[in-house]
């Protein structure tokens, strides 16, 4: 199934494709990161995990979440980056404060966003979930340009993979009580 585009209640249209053989969304921009690998056999998408990221904390825009999720951060770059700089971590999809989307991971594949993670009992969410960032940090609000791009992709995402059920879109918080806000 792909979708060309999508008609949301307010009229909006957003152009937004995935390729079913590859789990790419033509609409965003591509930086392919090493941190993934196969979903367990037979796992089917059914979670939607959104997390909120920024680097330096508290600072946006520039390329230290790409850095980071593509294993070339420099620890000299921010006294912060020194404590993340050997992560191995990434995300599917990203929503800078500006609405760009930005894909990492194929949706085809597992990205490592939930770390130490459990939903409904099921624990290991990475192996049944996608995971978007939005540049953001929880003392300050995010961007309407944001919202709209996730709901937009959220949108397309339930379309592609109805596995997906409108209850299982859920904070880090939700999946990493008490290790995430």
């Amino acid at each position: 199934m792909q979708l060309d585009q999508i008609d949301l209640e307010d009229g909006y249209l957003f152009h937004l494709k995935i390729a079913s053989q590859h789990g790419w969304l033509s609409a965003a921009h591509r930086i392919e990161s090493p941190n993934c690998n196969p979903r367990p056999a037979g796992a089917a998408l059914e979670l939607i995990g959104i997390h909120g990221i920024s680097l330096p904390p508290g600072q946006y825009g520039g390329s230290a979440i790409d850095a980071l999720f593509t294993n070339t951060l420099d620890p000299a770059g921010h006294p912060y980056f020194e404590q993340i700089a050997d992560l191995e971590v990434s995300a599917h999809f990203l929503i800078r404060r500006d609405g760009e989307l930005v894909q990492f991971v194929s949706t085809d594949l597992r990205a490592w966003h939930a770390g130490l993670s459990c939903w409904r009992g099921r624990e290991q969410c990475n192996d049944f979930s996608l995971g978007i960032e939005l540049e953001g940090c929880d003392n300050e609000p995010y961007a309407n340009l944001q919202y709209e791009t996730l709901l937009s992709l959220i949108t397309v995402l339930q379309a592609q993979y109805p596995s997906i059920p409108p209850d299982a879109i859920v904070g880090h918080s939700d999946i990493a009580p008490g290790r995430k806000t």
